[in-house]
């Protein structure tokens, strides 16, 4: 396709318009890219990474999560890879379109309205659908933090806002959790607007067949979640939602402690009066692993962060928060059901996130786990520096480091459909070079992650800065 014409200009200089957060202004389909290395020939199916990418210069202060979502799919076919990338065309963006300018505010001004003869039924506040892509049932859906989910095609073609069938009543996490013997979904949404906790589940065929309401006493920023085989296991932080601050000023999130910290236990498919709470040390977990409950004893783990900071201050220098801010470090939690305690135990100091694991082990022990870290200097949340792989059972740590002028994304897992143990793959990622202001897609092979990529796919132009990714098989 056409490239457009550049609509966003930064005439503000924001900082999460420049570098490599600068958004692309063209949707290309490339049907060969270079590579170096060696590109297995059994990774077959497609790596796609969603993000922020915004269309039209932002109506004010602009935070990377206001951006409209953008999908870019890097395709393993037999050693060829393809890339194509499309914006993600949900209602509210549509209408901008029509409108050839920003009709939405971002997140610092979100009550700001805008006037319903410019956006029709797309509603009074923007879902950009850009953190998340999933495949379920059949479907591929991109999700925002509180947005209903917006189905794609296979090839990235937008299909529209999906609401189960009118069962939905609100937008949901960007992180449910696939059983994968089941091929049940489970997901929940918070809102700083009661109910301030809501509970989900969809079959295998991809209907709603569970829904309830969880009290809790203020609303809180819950992001992700994990599962076992019989329990949707959920943190409640410290992190509340400070309404007050639309009106002002301020972070829209503040670290609220004397509320304390505590998981809830809930079975599967249980009612909200079969949640049972235990009590932690005060902390924050963005991301977590995985989860599983062996003799009574519930599992699991993520990057705990003591001292977290948002970044979503409606007022100042939209990037100082973010930039400044510590990521969390690797800890278990343990939560014994039988003597009703639980307890937290950090296994590692460095800094991460972006917590991924062979998901193949969803709800059930799994013995590896990757994440993103910083190694050298450490930049804004997000855009780290190293490859991590953690081996649960000897307790090593093995990295691999991208170099001082490099960031990378994400590192999921992407199974060796010809191997059977558990760590049998690759790891696939974006590796941005600032210098060059480059991107490569990078495979390691997840046995020897600290020998660096086996292969570089280079991008026909950079990728810009994204959230989450995920690996699709060809046989998926």
């Amino acid at each position: 396709m056409s490239a457009a014409p550049n609509l966003v200009t930064n005439s503000r200089n924001q900082p999460f318009l420049a570098g490599e957060m600068a958004p692309v202004t063209d949707e290309l389909d490339v049907a060969s890219c270079r590579t170096t290395g060696e590109v297995p020939g059994d990774l077959l199916g497609k790596f796609i990474q969603n993000g922020p990418n915004p269309r039209f210069e932002p109506l004010g202060r602009y935070h990377m999560f206001d951006g409209d979502g953008m999908l870019h799919a890097i395709e393993f076919a037999e050693g060829r890879v393809s890339y194509r990338n499309r914006w993600i065309r949900t209602p509210m963006l549509a209408a901008e379109m029509r409108a050839g300018r920003a009709l939405y505010p971002g997140l610092a001004d979100l009550m700001n309205f805008p006037d319903a003869s410019l956006v029709g039924d797309a509603g009074p506040i923007k879902n950009p659908a850009n953190t998340n892509i999933i495949r379920h049932a059949g479907k591929y859906l991109a999700l925002y933090e509180t947005g209903l989910p917006v189905e794609v095609t296979a090839d990235l073609e937008t299909l529209g806002i999906r609401d189960f069938d009118g069962k939905l009543p609100c937008g949901i996490t960007a992180h449910p959790r696939i059983d994968p013997v089941t091929q049940e979904m489970f997901f929940f949404a918070y809102s700083p607007f009661p109910p301030y906790l809501r509970y989900f589940v969809a079959d295998a065929q991809g209907n709603l067949v569970h829904a309830i309401e969880i009290p809790i006493p203020a609303p809180s920023m819950i992001h992700d979640f994990v599962i076992t085989e019989e329990h949707a296991v959920i943190l409640d932080s410290p992190l509340k939602f400070n309404m007050d601050a639309i009106t002002e000023g301020g972070s829209m999130i503040k670290y609220a402690p004397e509320g304390g910290t505590r998981i809830g236990v809930l079975p599967r498919h249980g009612r909200a009066d079969e949640m049972t709470w235990y009590e932690i040390e005060n902390g924050h977990v963005q991301h977590f692993w995985n989860a599983w409950c062996e003799n009574g004893v519930v599992e699991l783990s993520g990057t705990f962060n003591t001292s977290p900071e948002y970044g979503m201050d409606t007022g100042g220098d939209p990037s100082e928060s973010s930039a400044s801010a510590k990521a969390g470090v690797a800890t278990r939690f343990k939560v014994d059901l039988a003597r009703g305690a639980a307890k937290a135990e950090q296994f590692d100091d460095m800094e991460g996130d972006f917590c991924r694991f062979n998901e193949g082990h969803n709800g059930r022990r799994s013995r590896y786990h990757y994440m993103g870290g910083f190694r050298g200097e450490r930049g804004v949340i997000g855009q780290f520096d190293t490859v991590v792989k953690y081996d649960d059972r000897s307790g090593a740590r093995e990295s691999w480091y991208a170099g001082k002028q490099h960031h990378i994304g994400e590192a999921l897992f992407a199974p060796d459909p010809r191997g059977s143990a558990e760590d049998d793959g690759w790891l696939l990622f974006t590796d941005h070079d600032h210098a060059e202001n480059t991107t490569d897609v990078c495979v390691v092979d997840a046995r020897n992650v600290g020998a660096g990529p086996i292969a570089r796919v280079h991008m026909p132009r950079k990728i810009p800065f994204g959230f989450h990714v995920n690996w699709f098989r060809a046989d998926g």
